[in-house]
């Protein structure tokens, strides 16, 4: 009596697989969002320049900027 059961293939494997990673990867994306922005209220500019401040943007590019 031959086996009645289908032999499972190589690429019906990686097929499987690769569905159920974009499943997992998808569902991953879902599950965590990102946070609102937090929106920094802004100085009005000085009439006579010297507007630079130190804001936390500022110092995040510092902080990348070193070598």
């Amino acid at each position: 009596m031959p086996n009645s059961q289908p032999r499972a293939s190589r690429r019906g494997f990686f097929l499987s697989a690769s569905v159920a990673g974009a499943a997992v990867a998808s569902a991953s994306l879902l599950k965590t969002r990102a946070p609102a922005p937090v929106v920094e209220v802004l100085k009005p500019a000085p009439e006579k320049g010297g507007g630079y401040s130190l804001s936390a943007h500022v110092k995040q590019y510092y902080k990348t900027a070193l070598v």
